[in-house]
């Protein structure tokens, strides 16, 4: 039930003197994560912390898709169709949390480009037309990411999207010239910066 349903309660916390109220905030805020590295950030962190949390997850990232490139091979079999959407959930994971934390939309813009760059560029075969639904799943997926991308980059301002336009347009060439040329039709992405 929520405090906003029941006035009595939401009238009687408002009441409690400071130091209790303080105390029960302060445990409600330790049983959620994202909430405390949402605070630290925005009460304890400055600009060159974010500058630092962009290069961190920039390093963590590129590791990854390094590691991932020992363990997905560009074939076109199941377990390499499955290990390559494994590695793209898993960055886009830690994008959407730090998109959370830092509220960043241009950092954020940047790590889901370079997550499609790094999924479609280095796996040209995993995109090419089969019959596997193991395939088919990746390319839906992919396809939902780009469409993802494509929204928050047109949301960003139009100087910061200039820096970013070439490199993705390249990306999204690139991909229309694949199996996902269909997903993208169905999803109707705009495809043209």
């Amino acid at each position: 039930m929520s405090i906003h349903q029941d006035p009595e309660l939401k009238k009687a916390v408002l009441n409690l003197p400071i130091k209790e109220k303080d105390k029960l905030l302060l445990r409600l805020i330790s049983k959620d994560k994202m909430l405390v590295k949402q605070l630290h950030f925005q009460l304890l962190e400055d600009e060159s912390d974010l500058e630092a949390r962009i290069e961190n997850l920039r390093k963590h990232l590129q590791q990854l898709f390094d590691i991932g490139a020992s363990q997905v091979f560009n074939s076109p079999n199941m377990s390499n169709f499955v290990g390559l959407s494994k590695l793209v959930k898993q960055a886009s994971g830690m994008v959407n949390e730090h998109e959370k934390v830092t509220k960043d939309k241009i950092s954020e813009v940047e790590f889901r480009i370079y997550i499609l760059e790094r999924a479609i560029m280095n796996y040209p075969h995993l995109f090419s037309s089969s019959y596997q639904s193991a395939a088919h799943k990746l390319q839906k997926y992919i396809a939902g990411r780009i469409k993802h991308a494509v929204a928050k980059y047109e949301k960003i301002h139009e100087d910061h999207q200039f820096d970013f336009r070439e490199h993705f347009q390249l990306i999204l060439d690139t991909a229309k010239d694949t199996a996902l040329h269909d997903y993208i039709k169905v999803l109707n992405i705009n495809t043209n910066l």
